[in-house]
């Protein structure tokens, strides 16, 4: 199990599930945000505790990013729409950090294609810094 808190506390996030990766896109909302994604689903293996604030893309509302409204940090996101349970957590915020070095980045192009791109071995230890 991981677990992770935003920068003050107010929100926590537990993972139950075992991640086999993590995904680093660069969507202009994750490129800007810096975060590294692990799936799973809301109520299942995903669950998020304290008040958070929610931003849809005008764009494409298809996603709820979820914040802390006290500071900032992006917690995870869910899918907007309330039958479908998917939900992602940010792994930079887990409170375990060397626990997840050793996952491989799952590198997808959301900014273009929305595609995932070719493995190439990078792991979490490789970008975290």
């Amino acid at each position: 199990m991981l677990t992770g808190t935003c920068h003050c506390g107010s929100v926590t996030w537990r993972f139950t599930a075992d991640p086999t990766q993590a995904t680093a896109c660069n969507c202009t909302i994750c490129a800007k945000a810096g975060t590294f994604w692990i799936y799973g689903t809301e109520g299942e293996d995903i669950d998020i505790t304290g008040p958070t604030t929610a931003y849809k893309r005008a764009d494409s509302g298809n996603l709820e990013f979820l914040h802390c409204p006290t500071c900032g940090n992006t917690i995870g996101w869910r899918a907007a729409d309330p039958d479908n349970n998917r939900a992602a957590l940010n792994l930079r915020l887990v409170d375990t950090p060397d626990t997840v070095m050793n996952l491989p980045i799952r590198h997808f192009e959301g900014l273009n294609t929305f595609t995932p791109l070719p493995d190439d071995g990078t792991t979490v230890k490789d970008l975290w810094f």
